[in-house]
């Protein structure tokens, strides 16, 4: 249901909606309702129903859509009417000037809020606040993300400055202080720090108790995220509170824009076209999709980019055709295919509206591929798109594919698909291999924007600079991609377009790929230069390592700190290369104690030289910053549980898990604390997590073993006894696992016979059996025992059988062989186990006699057993043993073991005795 608006904000809806199609790529359509739709702003004017405000916020708007960022925010009526400044005054160059001169600026931007004088006149200045904040923003994605690059002036505002260093070191450490470095060297750091201070403080002033309306800029949270996300890609590791902060603001504009009615109902159906809102809903999906995959959420990412290919009007499909991928080859060979079912209208590059299709999007390429491309294919024989062999599907006719092209918008759904390919499989040639068809899709459209094109650029060169053959080709595709970019090959407003929609690379991360390449192609020393240029510290280090000067990358960096003592990164890296703690103190100290990265550094020396406590210290103030951090949650772990801080260790190795649930030895850690607490079933539960990452380690498969019997996972344990002996070629076994084990078997087998004497005995009251019968389900089933006694019946032989077998292995065998009713077994298994106890020790060493005494006794009772079960006379031979055993042990005449000997032998002696007249 539409809201009936005034001419007002009616006016200011459609300034919102003009500001984001700055950022949308062009939809041209037929259908002269929604031209006519527009607001009339010049009769609107002459009746006097435009805000004073009106004019200036068209003129900035205006100015915006033909990409003259800068000069929107150069405007003297903008600085006088919201900041009041002075253009006289003069600002020295030093941090605290450009703290306290930002600082004013919000305070300026509070009470131009407070001057408001209805809710119509709050939201036009607060508009207008925000519209200097998208120009601040799109001036540095230009200087930074798609060029071409000029040179600004170093304030957004026009200052009289006499030096702007210190001024970007400022806005360096308030971009640092989300808890990571910068990724390289990028200009005009103040921009983005001048619009999102704006963007927020608008925010507060929208979404606070200040302005009570239904008709808000609801685009405002939609800003925020992409200035967060920028500031997340210019960022060398992941920010937890950027993090945070982006969860909140796409939820808020999921909610708002999350389905083309929506965003209908908000701007009216007669301003906005369905096809244009699609855009915009599949947009939005795209941007909340690359904020997912930057954190490697893939679950939420995927679906909202299927939740983009759905509102672009596209089905993606991967199928095999025929084709070859070199020019020499002569068989055609299974090719990987994009198809896309398009269930809109599709516009070409001339704009013109036709029928939707099924399309299949390959080709031979010779009449589609731009001409970069035909300049690339003389570098190598392999073809940038496979020839496809003609076949009898209606789709492909003699290799070509239909005339009709993807929209940009499907494009940009297209390559994502790519992203997420590339996070949720393995690194390798077939990853490559699996994004090729998303690729060649993109290359063989008869259009695409800018950014499109150079975002499946730098795809291609990722996918071919891992190949021999196609090596040099990656290399002059990323020299000729630097410099399109860097130079004014296109506007700067059609760069912006469909520019967060794709998650293309900033222009130093762009060149720190590009020095990568080079140096594994063997070019160190333009490597080098572009890694100094970038100021990519860590980089020239490792390429002056390789050249084996690494005396003079500290000649550089030391060289450098002369010019800018105040780089929290050149102290980092000094301290790197030099392993001084020095270093990274006075990195935190010109830092003002935001640089994440020294706090780190730092903890991880204490830990070196043994000083964990202060390591943990130092691990919680750096991830208080930063939680984010790959590896951090671990070292804090480690670091406490050298300290002997058992809570603190398992809350690092738990955040370290919740991280990366792949982490198996942060698993491992974690069920070993759980097994110092006594906490068995959690770590049984942790182990088996540790177990489907390490499978190869026979100490976790030990450990689980341990804590499965603990728990009463007796088959779990076995199972795992069987892996352990596997891992170490039958060298290693637990003996007091199978111990655990036996006992809990001859227990439960006792118990289930008992337990069935007693139910079939006619003189049990009927209460009784009711009694055993309730208690029946805690007694393992028949089956449940027979294959306990089968497990450890395998493990036990295959101990033996590699001859392994020693005293308590055999005395385990022996109790299995009595389990089954087998005496003549046990006896022999008891046996051996007496002959692995002798020796010149056994009569010298208490505790090895009374094991021997103990295997003795056990013998006898079983050769006893054998004479009244089966009338075999062994009694001669347990008289034997027991009068030889009694005559060796008289040392220990006063044990218990000794007594019990001489007791069996009496008893041998009586029984042969009364038997004696039968034999």
């Amino acid at each position: 249901m539409e809201v009936e608006l005034t001419g007002e904000q009616m006016a200011l809806r459609f300034f919102e909606l003009r500001l984001l199609r700055c950022t949308l790529p062009l939809v041209q359509l037929s259908d002269s309702a929604v031209i006519n739709g527009v607001p009339d702003q010049k009769n609107a004017a002459a009746s006097g129903q435009l805000h004073t405000l009106d004019v200036l916020i068209s003129n900035m708007v205006s100015l915006i859509e033909s990409g003259k960022y800068v000069e929107a925010l150069a405007s003297s009526d903008v600085s006088l009417s919201v900041f009041e400044l002075d253009a006289n005054s003069f600002y020295g160059n030093d941090v605290e000037s450009a703290d306290h001169f930002y600082a004013g600026l919000v305070e300026h931007v509070d009470l131009f809020f407070k001057s408001k004088s209805s809710i119509d006149d709050a939201l036009y200045r607060a508009f207008l606040v925000m519209t200097i904040a998208v120009a601040a923003l799109l001036a540095f994605v230009q200087c930074n993300v798609t060029g071409p690059i000029e040179a600004l002036p170093p304030c957004p505002l026009p200052l009289r400055v006499l030096q702007s260093l210190e001024w970007e070191n400022w806005a360096r450490n308030q971009i640092m202080s989300a808890g990571s470095d910068l990724l390289g060297k990028f200009t005009n750091l103040q921009y983005l720090v001048f619009a999102k201070m704006l963007l927020t403080r608008t925010k507060d002033f929208l979404f606070g108790e200040t302005v009570e309306s239904p008709f808000g800029i609801r685009t405002i949270s939609w800003w925020l995220a992409r200035i967060n996300l920028i500031q997340q890609k210019i960022m060398d590791e992941h920010s937890s509170s950027l993090f945070d902060s982006l969860q909140v603001l796409f939820k808020e504009t999921l909610d708002l824009f999350g389905t083309k009615e929506k965003v209908r109902s908000y701007w009216g159906a007669k301003y906005i076209h369905e096809e244009e809102a699609s855009t915009m809903t599949a947009m939005l999906y795209l941007e909340a999709g690359i904020m997912e995959q930057t954190y490697s959420r893939l679950d939420k990412c995927r679906l909202h980019f299927r939740s983009a290919e759905l509102e672009s009007g596209l089905e993606l499909a991967v199928t095999g055709v025929l084709g070859m991928r070199t020019m020499h080859q002569e068989e055609a060979k299974a090719q990987l295919v994009l198809v896309t079912n398009s269930n809109s209208a599709l516009i070409d590059s001339q704009g013109l509206s036709q029928d939707s299709s099924d399309q299949l999007v390959q080709s031979n390429g010779h009449d589609t591929l731009q001409v970069h491309q035909s300049k690339m294919l003389e570098v190598s024989d392999v073809l940038m798109t496979p020839k496809l062999v003609a076949c009898g599907n209606s789709k492909v006719k003699g290799g070509q594919n239909g005339s009709k092209s993807l929209k940009p918008i499907q494009q940009a759904v297209v390559l994502a698909q790519c992203l997420l390919i590339e996070k949720s499989t393995r690194n390798d040639e077939m990853q490559r291999w699996d994004m090729a068809p998303y690729i060649e899709a993109i290359d063989l459209q008869e259009y695409s924007p800018f950014i499109i094109r150079c975002f499946c650029d730098i795809l291609r060169i990722r996918w071919e600079s891992t190949r021999s053959r196609t090596k040099e080709r990656a290399l002059l595709m990323m020299e000729e991609l630097v410099r399109n970019i860097c130079e004014s090959s296109s506007g700067v407003a059609d760069r912006i377009t469909i520019c967060f929609g794709a998650s293309i690379l900033t222009i130093p991360a762009l060149r720190k790929e590009y020095g990568e390449l080079l140096v594994r192609c063997g070019l160190l020393g333009e490597a080098l230069k572009v890694f100094e240029n970038l100021e990519l510290w860590d980089n020239l280090i490792y390429c002056y390592c390789l050249l084996e000067k690494k005396s003079a990358a500290v000649d550089l960096i030391n060289a450098r700190l002369s010019v800018t003592p105040h780089d929290p990164r050149l102290w980092c890296s000094l301290g790197d290369v030099t392993n001084d703690d020095y270093c990274f103190e006075k990195a935190l100290e010109v830092s003002n104690n935001k640089s994440a990265r020294a706090k780190r550094s730092l903890a991880r020396s204490a830990y070196e030289r043994g000083d964990y406590e202060k390591s943990k210290v130092l691990w919680e103030s750096a991830m208080a910053m930063n939680s984010l951090h790959p590896g951090g949650w671990f070292s804090l772990g480690a670091a406490a549980l050298k300290a002997r801080d058992i809570e603190k260790a398992l809350d690092g190795f738990t955040c370290a898990v919740q991280l990366d649930p792949e982490n198996g030895e942060a698993w491992n850690n974690i069920a070993c604390l759980h097994m110092i607490k006594k906490k068995n079933k959690e770590a049984c539960i942790a182990f088996k997590e540790a177990l489907k990452f390490k499978r190869n380690s026979w100490q976790l498969w030990e450990n689980y073993a341990q804590v499965s019997v603990d728990v009463g996972n007796l088959a779990q344990a076995l199972e795992a006894v069987q892996m352990v002996l596997e891992l170490t070629n039958n060298k290693r076994a637990d003996v007091a696992v199978l111990e655990s084990v036996m006992l809990e078997i001859e227990k439960s087998t006792s118990t289930r016979q008992f337990t069935s004497e007693e139910l079939n005995d006619p003189s049990q009251p009927s209460n009784a059996i009711n009694e055993s019968a309730n208690t029946d389900h805690l007694i393992p089933s028949s089956r449940e025992i027979e294959n306990l006694q089968e497990l450890i019946r395998k493990v036990l032989h295959r101990i033996i059988r590699s001859g392994g077998g020693d005293a308590a292995v055999w005395g385990l065998y022996a109790r299995w062989h009595k389990l089954k009713g087998d005496l003549t077994m046990c006896a022999e298994a008891l046996q051996k186990q007496i002959r692995s106890y002798q020796g010149s020790d056994v009569f010298k060493e208490i505790e090895r006699f009374k094991k021997f005494a103990d295997a003795s006794l056990k013998l006898c009772k079983v050769y006893t057993e054998i004479f009244l079960s089966t009338g075999q006379n062994e009694l001669k031979s347990a008289e034997m043993h027991l009068n030889n055993v009694i005559k060796q042990a008289v040392d220990f005449s006063d044990t218990d073991e000794y007594r019990s000997l001489q007791s069996c032998l009496d008893e041998v002696k009586n029984l042969q005795q009364v038997t004696s007249p039968s034999c």
